[in-house]
């Protein structure tokens, strides 16, 4: 991995961070969700008609995406409803990364050097550190079953959207059509579940939305894009350092405390980056 992609995966860090931090902005976490998919059509579809046609080929990539990102969604709503930013988002990010890099071996092509796979599983252990409040804090431990599922989605379209990427041959692309496929998976389906009460009504709810699904495009783009020239399970890795983005984001921001465990794993994950750059 070169020097301008790892800062490139790192500014997606960012961003996904940014996303995420702004559902935690108004009273329904599921609204939000439903305005950021509502708000990824139009921007798939303007970037698809920027791009050459996609082969047919690509198709089934794009649905079996757009069905994982669909209960990413669901799981990490629900897991917002029932927690902290700095609590649901390291356990729902954390784990996704040693998932990769546990089965990446055995269905895709890339090698993954030993040195790699320490810096991805120090990088996990450092993330799910950070997660430690949810028990020794007494928080709301519903969150964990939602905040897991979420990673498990996560995995799936990282491997899915990894190789999806190469066979489409055109990274952007495809992730636009993912973004399409996406947000009328899950607006659609919260619609239809839901009806139109899970709509909020305020302007401001309809402009934050629609500024996290401009970031969250950006986010994912760059990943994708990072992935058809890098291991996708380092990728995967370090992108996950989103969770320090994300723990100031919720200091700062959200006034949420910044303890001693945080500040530890927050070391553990730059020690995991430093170990995939090796």
């Amino acid at each position: 991995m070169s020097l301008w992609v790892m800062l490139a995966v790192l500014g997606a860090a960012f961003l996904h961070a940014l996303w995420n931090s702004l559902l935690k902005v108004g009273t329904s976490r599921m609204g939000a969700m439903v305005i950021l998919s509502i708000g990824e059509i139009p921007i798939g579809l303007a970037v698809v008609m920027a791009r050459p046609a996609l082969d047919w080929s690509v198709a089934p990539w794009v649905i079996a995406a757009g069905c994982a990102h669909f209960f990413y969604k669901l799981f990490l709503t629900y897991a917002y409803e029932r927690g902290d930013l700095s609590r649901v988002y390291p356990i729902a990010r954390g784990s996704a990364p040693l998932m990769v890099g546990l089965v990446s071996p055995f269905f895709l092509p890339d090698v993954i050097t030993p040195v790699e796979f320490a810096g991805i599983a120090v990088l996990g252990l450092g993330i799910l550190l950070m997660a430690q409040g949810v028990f020794a804090n007494g928080e709301n431990r519903r969150l964990i079953p939602y905040a897991l599922g979420s990673a498990c989605a996560t995995a799936t379209y990282t491997l899915i959207d990894g190789q999806g990427a190469r066979v489409s041959g055109d990274a952007v692309a495809y992730i636009a059509w993912v973004f399409v496929a996406d947000g009328l998976f899950f607006a659609g389906g919260m619609l239809a579940w839901k009806g139109l009460a899970v709509l909020p009504r305020q302007r401001k709810a309809w402009g934050v939305g629609m500024i996290a699904a401009a970031a969250s495009f950006g986010a994912y783009a760059v990943s994708v894009w990072a992935m058809t020239i890098a291991p996708i399970a380092v990728v995967a890795a370090l992108r996950e350092t989103s969770i320090l983005f994300a723990v100031m984001i919720g200091w700062l921001v959200f006034g949420e405390k910044m303890t001693r465990g945080k500040a530890l794993a927050a070391l553990v994950i730059v020690g995991g980056v430093m170990l995939t750059r090796l």
